[in-house]
């Protein structure tokens, strides 16, 4: 199979899955696998129906056709079976704010059945200083890595990310890279949105891009790029080995700066 994918025990497959709402066919016979251990990213401009592919994977939106799988699981016919073995990351508002973080995830391992050790989750994120914080009183920063802390809670095959690093200051960002990396290093299959394209070329081993709720392009972000260059394109600026991200992280540092 070409596009950079290894065939095999794919962890996730869509094929042809439609969705429409009314007059908008948001989700237009959309098709890919993803390898196990892989870091999966989808692309594509608002409206262009990435999230909507999202949520039918997740089980949480059911499709008007095609085949959904994770981990060999229907999604569209077990979709609680899937939710048991998927990590999704919640928006700030899932949360009781008035508890610890501790807290938080003690109830979070309840509700999946799990016995964890908070403080161990805590310290994969980076929050384990905060383990008796409240939610309430994080940083924006924070509160997306605990976020992430909770989806790890059951252990999951899948981690879905929906723009993990939107809002966040620089080091944030590159806090947030590594946090994936290491999921990436624990064996996690990673399926993640962003509008940052360099962040989808640092962390994805293939990206979809979305366009009108098609997959426009599937490929590695270093093939797709080579692909355009040899329609005789360039770019008109100039290259350099450094941006100015770089350099706001070369006098700053690399250290958080929660509050």
């Amino acid at each position: 199979m070409t596009n950079g994918f290894k065939p095999g025990n794919s962890v996730i497959v869509a094929k042809d899955l439609r969705k429409r709402y009314n007059e908008i066919q948001a989700v237009d016979g959309i098709s890919f696998e993803v390898s196990p251990g892989e870091v999966f990213g989808m692309l594509g401009p608002n409206g262009a129906g990435k999230t909507t592919t999202i949520e039918i994977l997740e089980g949480m939106r059911e499709p008007d056709s095609g085949v959904a799988l994770v981990n060999g699981i229907d999604v569209i016919k077990n979709p609680t079976q899937v939710k048991r073995i998927i990590g999704v990351q919640l928006q700030a508002n899932a949360f009781f704010d008035r508890l610890t973080l501790s807290e938080l995830l003690k109830l979070f391992g309840t509700l999946y059945g799990q016995n964890i050790d908070p403080i161990q989750l805590l310290e994969r994120v980076g929050l384990a200083d905060r383990s008796k914080s409240q939610f309430i009183k994080l940083s924006g920063g924070q509160k997306q890595r605990f976020s992430i802390a909770a989806a790890l809670v059951n252990k999951p095959v899948v981690m879905f990310l929906d723009e993990p690093s939107t809002g966040l200051d620089p080091q944030a960002r590159r806090n947030m890279w590594d946090l994936i990396k290491g999921l990436k290093t624990d064996g996690t299959t990673v399926v993640l949105t962003t509008h940052y394209m360099e962040e989808a070329e640092e962390l994805c081993d293939r990206v979809a891009i979305v366009d009108g709720g098609r997959i426009v392009a599937l490929d590695t972000p270093l093939v797709l790029v080579d692909r355009l260059l040899e329609t005789g394109f360039r770019n008109d600026r100039p290259a350099r080995d450094a941006t100015l991200e770089d350099v706001f992280i070369s006098i700053t540092g690399r250290a958080l700066r929660d509050e």
